[in-house]
């Protein structure tokens, strides 16, 4: 469902209809999530080949900073969102350091 045909929070009716539109929404960002994933394998690939570690420290200072922003923008806690994508970041560091060969285990 595209974001602008979602219903919004006060037109649910009762709590199983906004259960509903919760869920789909959690659904939504799980597929975002595993096409971010794809994104990480290609930066992976993109950067054996040119020879780049898979955490490259500025970058993920400026990804958490990013979501921080833009947190902030839609009044969101910057701090927790900032949390939750350094989680995010470090498991797609942890990722591309697997397909790199940089993982140890």
């Amino acid at each position: 469902m595209e974001p602008s045909a979602r219903k919004a929070p006060a037109d649910c009716a009762d709590m199983t209809e906004l259960r509903h539109a919760i869920d789909r929404i959690d659904a939504e960002l799980v597929a975002l999530f595993a096409a971010r994933l794809g994104y990480i394998h290609r930066a992976a690939e993109l950067k054996l080949d040119l020879a780049l570690p898979a955490e490259i420290p500025e970058r993920v200072a400026e990804v958490i900073a990013n979501v921080r922003r833009l947190a902030q923008t839609h009044d969101l806690d910057p701090g927790l969102y900032g949390d939750i994508w350094t989680r995010i970041v470090d498991a797609a560091i942890a990722e591309e350091k697997k397909r790199l060969g940089e993982d140890p285990a």
